[in-house]
């Protein structure tokens, strides 16, 4: 999940690797990301945490179908950044480069060029949904007008039930969206993704981190049961907050 707007596409130009060059005075901002980056892609404790992840929805989605007494057909809403495509070699490029790859600039370039891999145990998910003919549709706040390549690159990692109607790309908030999918007589039975906001609207705010684990707190019955979250230590609104360190307290 990543957060996007026209108007920052329109207002900060595409840069390559080409053109990204490092400062000269040797200090590099973007470069405190390496260490979230380096766990993200390489640490086998997020591979693990995703597998685990998709094998606990997977287990959850065989008992909610088994007491499924809607009359309206079973969803699953999945987002697509960091929950089923990793994007990890395009912000690994970017703070290589001392370009700081929150301010999103560089993303449609990617999404038009780039080759994302899939996530650990989210084809193997998404396979089992379909032969369970459960319907899926991708969330995602990718750039609207970069649609056609992002179905292409779904197709060619070989993610099922991808179309131009169940692929729902940015045009109004996710919200919005899964609302519409409520009222094609779907009944959303799991939500997956990386970030809060791929859960429930309230999530999407800009209050501090502590309000957001208090909305947490409150919503705790759904996670594990029908919210699913994977793991994103690379980016998202938490990314700004403070520390908080031991004082030790004098004798």
């Amino acid at each position: 999940m990543k957060k996007v707007t026209a108007s920052l596409l329109l207002a900060l130009p595409l840069m390559s690797s080409v053109t990204l060059a490092a400062p000269d005075d040797g200090f590099c901002q973007p470069k405190e990301y390496q260490m979230a980056l380096r766990y993200q892609q390489q640490s086998a404790e997020v591979m693990a945490l995703q597998l685990q992840a998709y094998q606990f929805a997977t287990q959850r989605i065989i008992q909610i179908l088994a007491n499924h007494q809607s009359d309206k057909k079973p969803a699953v809403v999945l987002d697509l950044d960091e929950t089923v495509i990793d994007n990890s070699p395009l912000l690994v490029r970017d703070v290589n480069n001392c370009h700081d790859f929150s301010s999103w600039d560089t993303w449609s370039d990617w999404e038009k060029k780039g080759h994302p891999t899939l996530i650990p145990g989210a084809k193997d998910f998404v396979d089992f949904l379909t032969q369970r003919g459960v319907k899926i549709f991708y969330i995602s706040d990718r750039f609207q007008e970069n649609k056609a390549a992002t179905l292409k690159t779904l197709k060619q990692l070989g993610v099922p039930q991808v179309s131009a109607d169940n692929v729902l790309l940015y045009t109004e908030a996710k919200e919005a969206r899964r609302e519409s999918v409520r009222q094609q007589n779907y009944d959303i039975v799991m939500l997956v993704g990386d970030s809060l906001a791929d859960f429930a609207s309230e999530f999407k705010n800009k209050k501090s981190t502590g309000y957001q684990r208090d909305l947490v707190q409150q919503q705790a019955q759904h996670f594990g049961n029908d919210w699913i979250v994977l793991p994103n230590a690379s980016y998202g609104s938490w990314s700004k907050a403070e520390l908080k360190a031991w004082d030790e307290p004098s004798k």
